[in-house]
């Protein structure tokens, strides 16, 4: 029961009842409609902007989709590295290997065949990630047949290979410089600056930086054609004919150990390191010609290179830097 206020009449000098009026009412409920409302907007505002608090079990997720997310990346970049290496012993394959022995290159739409047919992957769809899940799948199904389709090629080819002994012992198939000599890998082969004009500039080889006086190695059996300073640039230089259209060249020597029509076999010392022509630091300047045609050198060091040297060989050769030369 509410309580009933009185209050003091002079004029007739008694108590008269507070009657309370119907407005004054409302604008009080009203009021409290209000700061009701607003209240409750500021305690949303607050809890909008206060970090939620997670549960064990929400942690917990969290947890397992960053690792997750971390173990994606992880096989993204080692199935990138793969790619990039099978693709390098393809180009060796094609280039090299098969050309060695007169075998057609492999074609490119079988090397690169897809699965055609029905949906070999329709029972990964409806996922949250089903596309980062089936585009990797893709990826691994493709790499793991084109490995198939290598693995046989190269069957192929060392069933050649045992009856063209001649031919191999011939190839330019090390490296000019031992690994234990080199300073660095200075450059490869592909657009560089130039040292002197600072211009882009194809070169046409790979550098090899080492101290003047380290030794050159012939890279395959073959007949010395010239051991001269006649060529402009190349300095102090000589070119090996290995047969089969193949021809090695090494330049800025610093001097010679082999002569013109001499014959030698591949490990040979040849020369030495030096800075002779136009070079701007000791350094090998090392060229290999097919038909005629200067080619990458760097597939032809498989008789020399571990897998993992190789690897380190071909990034730094890939380096988009200045040349010695």
């Amino acid at each position: 029961m509410s309580k009933v206020k009185y209050y003091y009449d002079s004029e007739t000098l008694s108590y008269r009842r507070i009657e309370q009026k119907k407005g004054r009412k409302f604008g009080i409920a009203a009021l409290g409609v209000i700061g009701s409302f607003l209240a409750g907007f500021v305690l949303l505002l607050i809890y909008l902007n206060i970090p939620q608090l997670e549960t064990p079990k929400e942690k917990a997720y969290k947890r397992e989709l960053e690792n997750m997310q971390l173990q994606y990346d992880l096989m993204n970049q080692r199935l990138k590295r793969d790619e990039v290496i099978l693709k390098e012993i393809a180009e060796r394959d094609d280039n090299i290997y098969r050309l060695y022995f007169g075998a057609n290159p492999i074609p490119e739409e079988l090397r690169n065949a897809g699965f055609g047919g029905v949906n070999r992957y329709k029972n990964l769809e409806g996922f949250n990630n089903s596309d980062i899940i089936i585009k990797s799948s893709e990826r691994i199904d493709k790499l793991t047949k084109q490995i198939v389709v290598q693995s046989k090629s190269l069957d192929e080819i060392a069933t050649l290979a045992e009856q063209k002994e001649e031919l191999l012992a011939t190839i330019p198939a090390i490296q000019p410089i031992r690994n234990s000599d080199l300073r660095r890998m200075a450059s490869g082969y592909g657009w560089r600056s130039d040292p002197f004009t600072k211009a882009r500039k194809f070169h046409y080889g790979m550098d090899f930086s080492a101290n003047t006086g380290t030794p050159i190695y012939a890279s395959g059996n073959g007949v010395v054609t010239r051991a001269d300073a006649n060529s402009t640039g190349y300095g102090r230089h000589i070119r090996i004919d290995h047969g089969f259209n193949y021809v090695s060249l090494y330049a800025h020597l610093s001097k010679y150990n082999v002569k013109k029509g001499q014959t030698v076999k591949r490990g040979d010392v040849i020369g030495y390191v030096g800075s002779t022509g136009r070079s701007v630091a000791p350094h090998l300047h090392y060229e290999i010609f097919k038909d005629g045609e200067r080619i990458n050198p760097r597939n032809f060091y498989y008789g020399s290179l571990t897998s993992e040297e190789f690897s380190e060989m071909l990034k730094a050769s890939n380096l988009i830097n200045e040349t010695l030369d």
